[in-house]
């Protein structure tokens, strides 16, 4: 069963703040606005202290999975996040891009597959980030 969450949780092992819990919902918005296939966001504020949020999501093909990649940068770039570091982007299965507090993660169906970071991290929280963004 998939639990989930609409806000950071008081008792996390260190401090949530609410625009890394926001950059994450900007992401996955701009997941699915780029067509990104089952976008997820992970709260891992009470697994790990390596980041808040994964946000996951899956692209049919390289120009997708690039186009995913560049506009999240763009934007979190836009509101003040900075990104700490990229891997993949060159190889075309997989995108990772690190923000601290928020880490994205633009994979091709087979590669997200293959490593099902949503079942590796299944005491994760799922956060309903659509109703979070109407609210």
């Amino acid at each position: 069963m998939t639990q989930t969450a609409q806000a950071p949780r008081a008792d996390s092992a260190h401090h949530v703040s609410r625009s890394s819990l926001s950059d994450a919902i900007k992401a996955a918005q701009v997941c699915d606005a780029y067509r990104g296939q089952d976008t997820v966001v992970l709260d891992l504020t009470s697994i790990t202290p390596i980041c808040d949020y994964f946000v996951i999501t899956t692209a049919t093909n390289r120009r997708q999975l690039h186009a995913i990649a560049d506009e999240v940068h763009r934007m979190l770039k836009a509101s003040g996040s900075r990104r700490m570091g990229r891997e993949g982007y060159d190889a075309s299965n997989w995108v990772v891009q690190d923000y601290g507090d928020v880490v994205l993660h633009v994979f091709a169906p087979e590669t997200r597959a293959l490593y099902d970071l949503e079942n590796l991290w299944g005491d994760a929280v799922q956060v309903d980030w659509q109703a979070d963004a109407d609210s």
